[in-house]
């Protein structure tokens, strides 16, 4: 007769080279390799072939300096969308895309060159072009640093022939179709970079202003005359530019308040009644007694003295008057403000604002001419003090615009620029670009619901585009005026010519050649004249984004399913991209879009480089590594602002760590699992592992509709939740004893391995998104069947119903009630630990009773005796049929009594349950019956080696 076997070595213990440390900074790299060098992204598609198309669209970064956590966000998120729409069974190509052009790329090479103007433009254009280059290629290392998949050997470029080809031709259509006009507005102006600046370009930050309050002396005799007022009240302003005062041409009532003329200690003076209490405290004005009460309306076309020039300026009537500030009276300078511009156009007056690119003074009285307006300030506040017309001076604190590049204050500067005209119908329709953007809305589903009203209100707000830049790194203005007539070509056919010549050379092309290389030969102008002068200008940066669209995305692949990006991005790229599209196609180019929040630190602040709080990505991934990032990606509510800090990285660090171990355990105890000889149908499985696969397709099914609506914190929780609570302290917990220790073939091991190998099929794929790096490296543990492909992340996700163990619903709903039980009876167990009556739960003999009035909990106990040890994983539990002297009830199940007594018999030396049966084989003499029966089927089966020594 054969040796018996070494008890030790029969047991199944876990057994993987699945590491359980990560070392993700190390390993990462080394995994990154494996997948390029692989093509990837490239099989990925090649797998995807002929399934639905789903399209996110890149929003193109600047390529400057290095990516920040915020950057990282955007594009972690954006590549969870991709992978888990790739995962669900669709074509998802991911094109990553930078905007080269624009001042910010200029203003790092002027920094390169030590100031403006050191080169010709076309050189300058070059090395524009390299820098962008630069940190194209540091940006690309750094996201896929971060498991991100893309066409990296061929992303968009702003810059690119094709794509600047694009541009130009977008603006010709535009031109083409009436848009566009050439035309002298306010718009904002960077002194420093002399540039135009959309509204998107422009920042608000904190700024100290002076805030004034001027007298303008009412003019009385002959046309405008304002008898009743009379001659001795001044009207008053109030301002926080005084800059423009010069420029002043009118003073702004509204039509229905009502104004009245107060006696002061500082003359008569004419305000808005309800600010009044206003002038007295900021001026220092003692007493104001009411002299008389209008309308405003009865100041329209009244002349009031300008405080300084030999002027008369006009009162007009506004219904932008507001009495939240101020006097009620508005300084209206047409030149340097949209209302004061709009109010001008209405009532003919001057639209003046003579300064140059810089905002100096080209015209005006000596105290200021040849000065900036900022240096002119304090010089306008003494000059109105000189003449008698300053009422109040202090300095004032506020929200003021500045260049968001150069962080400097702007100005409002009438200029001539170009536009495209927002209440401009194209020709041959009907509803003007505003119209059609604003119903284009509509049919978009914005993420949060918030957008729509936010996108809604810009564009119904918003003035016309000014999309003319002065500067030189950008696409040009396709616009050439005859050198004879000064007439502009507006031979569309001939101007298309151009659109050619970037597609070989690239917008390069205009610095490089003549206007007569660049138009067909012969191209004349109306007077006859053959000689053309090209327009200076370039085009917006936002006009070259919003293109975007147009350039990348080919045939079915427009419009995009989804555009993802901050919030800024409803007066950036979302704004441009809406109205290029709708302008060109006549429709919105996405169908969806989703906002994330701004990346916050512990304390809820923007984070910064001054404030010494800054993460960034590359850091995170040396310290913690990609994976950790991606899963505080996962964890947050993006949706909302999100806050980072090495506190937030430690915690996520600990439940990494307990969700690798979860699947550790199921791969240790998979060592000797293979799917195509050892799987079972599930009515082979026993009831438990079913019930759990039943859960498992139930999670299943919930991730995916969250993924499916980019909830990505709610997969993660979900996940690590069932990791840690459902498996590792639940299922895997009471698996452990039959998984150990029954035979390697039993049947009742087996079906526990099933559950785990399908449970653990269904996590690697949901998790793999978020967790690219540790989802793959699990996979190639894992024991797969042979239609598995090679990487995870070409694996669909799992679909519910073959993940479920088609438990029937009462069952179901018996094992949940078990669960109940278990929980109770766990805080039974711990309290007897502590009481010292037992020292494991092992030593435990569990005794129940239910009362009267629980008679079917009471019956379910009796039904699934057999497994209660198993499942509450103690040695003995009885069912008591009567109530139990010395028992506890338990707190959350009140019918149910529970007693914690010692285990009747000896321990078992190989699964240390104890029994009264241990010692009845002769041949295992330490052995409990259990043990007893695995052994001789160990035996019997030659499935261990194991002889005693």
């Amino acid at each position: 007769m054969a040796e018996p076997l070494e008890l030790k070595k029969t047991l199944n213990l876990p057994k993987t080279d699945f590491p359980m440390k990560a070392s993700l900074p190390q390993n990462e790299p080394k995994q990154l390799e494996a997948w390029h060098g692989g093509n990837i992204y490239e099989r990925i598609l090649e797998a995807r072939k002929g399934k639905p198309l789903f399209v996110l669209h890149d929003g193109p970064p600047y390529p400057t300096g290095e990516i920040h956590l915020g950057t990282g966000l955007n594009k972690i998120l954006k590549d969870l969308v991709v992978k888990t729409k790739s995962m669900a069974g669709h074509y998802a190509p991911y094109v990553p895309g930078w905007d080269c052009h624009g001042l910010p790329i200029e203003t790092q090479v002027e920094k390169e060159l030590g100031g403006k103007g050191k080169v010709p433009p076309a050189e300058f254009r070059k090395l524009c072009r390299q820098f962008a280059l630069r940190y194209v290629e540091q940006h690309k290392k750094d996201f896929k640093r971060l498991g991100i998949f893309g066409r990296w050997n061929d992303p968009y470029l702003t810059m690119s022939h094709e794509y600047e080809a694009t541009i130009a031709g977008a603006f010709l259509d535009f031109m083409e179709k009436g848009y566009v006009y050439r035309g002298r507005k306010p718009v904002y102006w960077c002194l420093f970079d002399s540039t135009a600046l959309a509204e998107a370009e422009v920042e608000y930050e904190d700024h100290t202003s002076p805030s004034i309050w001027v007298k303008f002396a009412a003019v009385v005799g002959g046309r405008g005359e304002a008898p009743k007022v009379g001659a001795d009240v001044s009207a008053v302003i109030w301002t926080t530019t005084p800059w423009t005062i010069p420029h002043n041409r009118a003073l702004a009532f509204h039509p229905d308040f009502e104004y009245a003329v107060v006696e002061t200690e500082k003359g008569a003076l004419l305000l808005a009644t309800d600010r009044v209490a206003a002038l007295q405290a900021e001026c220092g004005i003692k007493e104001a007694k009411v002299r008389a009460t209008f309308k405003g309306r009865d100041f329209d076309g009244v002349k009031f003295q300008h405080p300084f020039l030999p002027i008369h300026v006009p009162g007009i009537l506004a219904n932008y008057v507001t009495l939240d500030q101020g006097s009620g009276i508005v300084h209206t300078a047409p030149g340097h403000g949209a209302d004061d511009f709009y109010s001008g156009q209405k009532y003919g007056l001057e639209i003046y604002a003579p300064l140059d690119d810089k905002g100096v003074y080209l015209e005006g009285l000596p105290e200021y001419k040849g000065k900036d307006v900022f240096t002119a300030n304090p010089i306008i506040v003494k000059l109105l003090g000189e003449r008698g017309a300053l009422l109040g001076h202090h300095e004032y604190r506020h929200s003021y615009p500045h260049c968001w590049r150069c962080h400097n204050p702007v100005i409002f500067r009438a200029t001539e620029q170009w536009f495209i005209k927002m209440d401009q119908a194209a020709h041959g329709k009907e509803n003007t670009l505003r119209q059609e953007a604003l119903e284009e809305i509509h049919h978009v589903k914005w993420i949060p619901a918030w957008g729509e009203d936010r996108m809604y209100e810009m564009i119904e707000k918003r003035p016309d585009w000014c999309v003319s830049r002065q500067r030189f790194w950008g696409v040009p203005i396709i616009v050439f005026y005859c050198e004879g007539c000064g007439t502009r070509l507006e031979d569309f056919k001939a101007l298309g010519n151009v659109v050619k010549w970037f597609e070989k050379e690239g917008a390069d092309a205009w610095y490089q050649h003549t206007p007569e290389e660049l138009l067909p030969a012969g191209t004349t102008c109306i007077c006859g004249a053959t000689k053309w002068r090209k327009e200076n200008d370039i085009l917006d940066v936002w006009f070259d984004s919003g293109s975007s669209n147009l350039a990348v995305l080919k045939g079915t692949e427009w419009p995009a399913d989804v555009y993802l990006e901050g919030p800024d991005q409803y007066r950036g790229w979302f704004h441009s991209s809406l109205l290029v599209a709708t302008g060109v196609r006549d429709a919105a180019p996405y169908r969806g879009v989703v906002t994330h929040g701004w990346t916050l630190d512990e304390q809820g602040r923007p984070m910064s480089k001054s404030l010494g709080n800054a993460l960034y990505p590359i850091e995170i991934c040396e310290k913690w590594g990609a994976d950790l990032l991606r899963l505080w990606v996962g964890s947050v509510e993006y949706q909302a602002d999100v806050k980072m800090s090495e506190r937030v990285m430690t915690q996520l660090s600990e439940a990494y760590r307990k969700i690798r171990n979860t699947f550790r355990f199921a791969l240790g105890n998979l060592g000797d699992f293979n799917p195509s000889r050892d799987a079972l149908s599930n009515d082979q499985l026993e009831e438990i592992d079913r019930w759990m696969l039943d859960r498992t397709a139930e999670l299943v099914k919930k991730c995916r509709e969250w993924y499916a609506n980019y909830e990505f914190h709610r997969v993660y929780h979900a996940i690590h939740d069932y990791c840690v609570v459902d498996l590792s302290a639940f299922y895997f917990d009471v698996l452990k004893d039959r998984l150990y220790t029954k035979a390697p073939r039993n049947k009742s091991r087996r079906s526990a391995q099933n559950a785990v190998w399908k449970i653990s099929s269904a996590l690697i794929r949901l998790a793999a998104p978020i967790l690219v790096f540790t989802s793959e490296e699990i996979w190639k543990y894992f024991p797969k069947s042979q239609s598995e492909p090679e990487s995870v992340h070409m694996s669909l996700f799992p679909e519910a119903a073959a993940v479920a163990g088609g438990i029937a619903k009462d069952a179901a709903e018996k094992w949940e009630r078990l669960a109940q039980v278990r929980s109770a009876v766990l805080l039974a167990l711990e309290q007897a630990r502590a009481a010292k009556a037992i020292g494991g739960n092992l030593e435990a003999k569990v005794l129940l009773h239910v009362d009267p009035h629980g008679s079917a909990l009471q019956k379910l106990l009796e039904e699934k005796r057999s497994v209660l040890p198993a499942l509450f994983i103690v040695s003995q539990v009885e069912v008591q049929p009567s109530a139990i002297p010395g028992s506890l009830q338990a707190e959350s199940q009140p019918e149910l009594s529970i007693k914690i007594d010692r285990a009747e018999g000896a321990k078992c030396e190989r699964c240390w349950n104890y029994s009264t049966h241990v010692g009845e084989n002769s041949r295992y003499p330490k052995v409990c019956e259990r043990c007893s029966e695995a052994l001789a089927e160990i035996e019997r089966d030659g499935s261990v080696n194991v002889a005693a020594t």
